[in-house]
């Protein structure tokens, strides 16, 4: 078992303060969005490990290289190849994030290996696939959180945009009132993004305001193009549902829905995939033909998962994907410590009190990494959070 040293990656759209609240640490004043926990390429959680020339510490993806099946486990490497298949992150959002889609596996490799034939660079702002896997992703919050989840009922999103008695708004409600609901849905955002960004820019400031003078429910617009000026995103997001997360409830995003989270702090986990498709909300590139054909338009209801405890007291938060699994167990004071042992490779991350996994005290923020087979149990009194694979 390792105890990990992460990166704190400091986006833009980050709090200053929820990570440091977290942790225990003083503000520096600059965004802190996402603590990264893992071994992908791009902020690697480091290990100190004891070798011939004493301790060194070392990145995770080089640990896992030396040996994967020892430390993933024959099982995960049979399956997903000798790499930690997920990423696990603290998330702090203070201001909107991208809205954004990701692809299923069959498009994220269709879409890598076009892009590297065409010779399309790594590092091209107009980049869409950074590699060949998709991007599954669950959110689980840690304090009041909300975001847009997947597409309302047409009717539902030209109600909204109707009240708010802005006249460019128009074709866009007449669209989504005149197709059945797949049509409507792609007709309205493709219209959306297509348009001129002057007058799309005009339209937005106008809806902005109208939604700040009628309250209510139409604040959330209002406070999304605060952050994003004139962006086509802020009408996009009428087109969601808005979702509020309490405490220890949970979204998972598939392939194809349409999401942004807005606020809050929350421990997400992904497939290990860089694979982003941006639709507004942000000043980076938005390739809407691309976008377009990996959307699913159809309307949901965002469902909001709730984890039951098991007689072990773990209590999991189920998927339908593979790459990752996430648990949380909530431990009492003097209680019997929780077995964890797995035949897979795990990340523990106490979020609340102080858990003592294996020999190590774990405070807020703190994590370890834990080889698979390793045997390992944890007590508190605290929470803790166990991501691995499911194999």
């Amino acid at each position: 078992m390792d105890r990990l040293s992460n990166t704190v990656r400091p986006y833009a759209w980050g709090s200053t303060t929820a990570i440091p609240a977290l942790l225990g640490t003083r503000p520096t004043g600059e965004p802190q969005a996402e603590m990264w926990m893992g071994a992908h390429p791009g902020a690697p959680s480091r290990v100190t490990r004891t070798t011939t020339t004493g301790e060194t510490e070392t990145a995770l993806t080089d640990v896992i290289a030396a040996d994967p099946e020892g430390e993933l486990g024959a099982a995960a490497v049979a399956r997903f190849g000798p790499r930690l298949p997920f990423l696990l992150k603290l998330l702090a959002a203070g201001a909107p994030l991208s809205l954004q889609v990701h692809p299923n596996p069959d498009q994220a490799r269709d879409g890598f290996a076009d892009e590297e034939a065409r010779g399309v660079p790594m590092d091209a702002p107009h980049r869409v696939y950074r590699d060949g896997n998709h991007k599954p992703e669950l959110i689980c919050a840690l304090t009041p959180f909300d975001g847009l989840c997947g597409f309302r009922r047409p009717t539902e999103a030209a109600d909204t945009m109707e009240a708010l008695g802005v006249d460019s708004l128009k074709p866009y409600v007449d669209l989504l009132r005149a197709h059945p609901e797949e049509a409507a849905l792609r007709e309205t955002l493709t219209a959306i993004l297509s348009a001129d960004p002057a007058k799309t820019a005009e339209t937005v400031e106008e809806a902005a305001a109208a939604a700040e003078r009628l309250g209510g429910a139409h604040t959330l617009y209002a406070r999304i193009a605060h952050h994003f000026p004139g962006d086509p995103g802020v009408l996009a997001a009428m087109l969601l549902n808005h979702v509020e997360l309490q405490p220890g409830e949970a979204l998972f995003l598939g392939a194809g829905v349409p999401h942004a989270y807005l606020d809050g702090l929350g421990v997400e986990i992904m497939a290990s995939s860089d694979n982003v498709l941006r639709c507004g909300l942000t000043p980076k590139h938005i390739d809407v033909p691309a976008l377009l054909r990996i959307v699913r338009f159809e309307a949901t209801e965002p469902g909001v998962l709730r984890p039951e405890a098991d007689p072990s007291g773990e209590e999991r938060y189920e998927t339908p994907v593979d790459e990752f699994v996430l648990s949380r167990y909530i431990l009492a004071a003097g209680a019997t410590p929780a077995e964890l042992t797995a035949p897979a490779p795990q990340i523990l991350l106490c979020t609340a009190g102080t858990v003592r996994a294996g020999a190590l005290d774990l405070h807020p923020g703190e994590s370890v990494y834990v080889p698979a087979g390793e045997a390992v149990d944890a007590a508190g009194p605290g929470t803790l959070f166990r991501a691995t694979v499911a194999v």
